[in-house]
């Protein structure tokens, strides 16, 4: 249980935009110390300005999080500036669909490399030195909250490339959280898994590096990119709001963060499938007619 976060550290990927960004305005309200993450230069040095306005000590370091030697520098820049830190938020992410088969190698890289090493680096570089830091201090507590999706437990068709990075998050931070109960009491994780909910994901391309540059968009992705669009931009659920959840189930030690529980209905359908051994089922169980429009557009002539 964590009720004080004044003076503590949180370090926060992706905080440019969406989650990341919202998270950094509670934390900067709550008194702490804040490592912002980005990617996007000129997003990161607005949000560096927003939170120095609001009184927060703040460390911004523009980085790839996909790259392990920029990750193991920023590790040693928060180490030197603030010691260890009490929360990582492990956030940045892009999305990218089509069929599975459709993806190039240079998509596969894109994505895995963000949302997925990006989270195995915070988890590999950040919980030794909080691990370090508890054995030191009896007072000491820590979390680590990683950004999965509800992609990351079920399996909607046309984006599988970001299912299969986002549910390698789910185990990876469930495995974490097991992990974690062997050697200590003093540091626990949460994994946040939102549904749609209008954040800056959709428009991921801005954000491409030069090497690993889009083919041109098959007839799949273009699809995908458009169903993705209208219903992130159509979410009832902000940002904001999602980033206050995240907090509260810091503060409970809650391991599940959910953005949208009625979406839980499709989770259970496919678990209870996986237990009987019956065949997958229907991810829009509960909107079938969107899985209807989409076999309808891709069977189109």
């Amino acid at each position: 249980m964590i009720q004080d976060f004044k003076g503590k550290t949180a370090v926060l990927t992706g905080a440019g935009s969406g989650f990341g960004l919202e998270c950094a305005r509670i934390g900067a309200a709550r008194g702490m110390n804040l490592v912002l993450v980005d990617v996007q230069q000129d997003a990161l040095d607005k949000a560096r300005a927003e939170m120095e306005a609001a009184g927060a000590q703040v460390l911004a370091r523009k980085v790839d999080v996909a790259d392990a030697a920029q990750m193991e520098a920023l590790a040693a820049a928060v180490q030197e500036r603030f010691g260890a830190p009490h929360f990582v938020f492990n956030n940045a992410g892009v999305g990218a669909g089509g069929l599975v088969w459709e993806n190039t190698v240079a998509d596969w890289d894109w994505v895995l490399g963000v949302d997925l090493w990006g989270v195995i680096h915070g988890v590999r570089l950040f919980a030794p030195m909080m691990l370090e830091a508890a054995a030191k201090d009896p007072a000491y507590r820590g979390h680590i909250t990683n950004t999965a999706s509800m992609a990351g437990l079920l399996t909607p068709p046309n984006m599988g490339i970001y299912n299969a990075a986002k549910a390698a998050v789910v185990s990876l931070t469930e495995t974490l959280y097991q992990d974690l109960r062997l050697v200590t009491d003093q540091v626990g994780a949460s994994l946040l898994c939102p549904y749609f909910v209008p954040t800056g994901i959709s428009n991921s391309e801005r954000n491409r590096p030069a090497g690993l540059s889009a083919a041109k968009p098959t007839k799949s992705q273009l699809i995908g990119q458009a169903m993705s669009e209208k219903a992130v931009s159509s979410g009832k659920v902000s940002a904001q709001e999602v980033a206050q959840k995240v907090f509260d189930a810091i503060s409970a030690n809650q391991f599940y963060v959910y953005s949208h529980p009625k979406a839980l209905g499709n989770v259970q359908s496919r678990m209870e499938h996986i237990v009987a051994g019956t065949n997958p089922a229907d991810p829009f169980l509960e909107r079938p007619e969107i899985g209807q429009k989409l076999r309808e557009q891709l069977r189109a002539a």
